[in-house]
């Protein structure tokens, strides 16, 4: 396995980036709006076996003091390996001078801790309300 980590978002399949967020239920969006979401975020971690594509991430920033963590994903059958530890290490990397949230499927909670964030107590958000009931059903909220 020849991994290599990428953080630009030149050269990328989009169809392939769509296809891992859609398999986690992180987002549904099509191939042309991700190029689009990823290229307006403050950092972003590409991660390929070769030249596949198996790992995504981002980051939104004000670069100074708040950042937030999104779209963080591993192709399954890389998993176990410590890949989707190192897309978060390089994303914390690039905004280590921020306060940095993220938010993560109710199964994925330890592994967060286990990577020294916390739980926060007063957490809000307001939904697209097309979205709610899918979030009710994967006790996001």
């Amino acid at each position: 396995m020849n991994y290599k980590i990428q953080k630009t978002t030149e050269n990328i399949d989009w169809s392939k980036a769509a296809q891992l967020l859609s398999h986690f239920g992180l987002s549904d969006f099509d191939a042309e709006t991700q190029k689009k979401v990823f290229e307006q975020s403050y950092a972003v971690v590409f991660l390929f076996d070769n030249e596949d594509l198996i790992g995504v991430g981002r980051a939104i920033s004000d670069g100074i003091c708040q950042a937030a963590i999104y779209n963080v994903a591993v192709d399954e059958k890389y998993h176990g390996k410590g890949l989707g530890r190192e897309i978060i290490n390089q994303l914390v990397e690039e905004v280590k001078q921020c306060n940095i949230i993220l938010y993560t499927h109710p199964n994925t909670v330890d592994f967060y801790e286990k990577l020294g964030f916390l739980k926060m107590k007063t957490g809000m958000a307001i939904y697209q309300k097309e979205h709610i009931e899918d979030l009710k059903k994967m006790k996001f909220v």
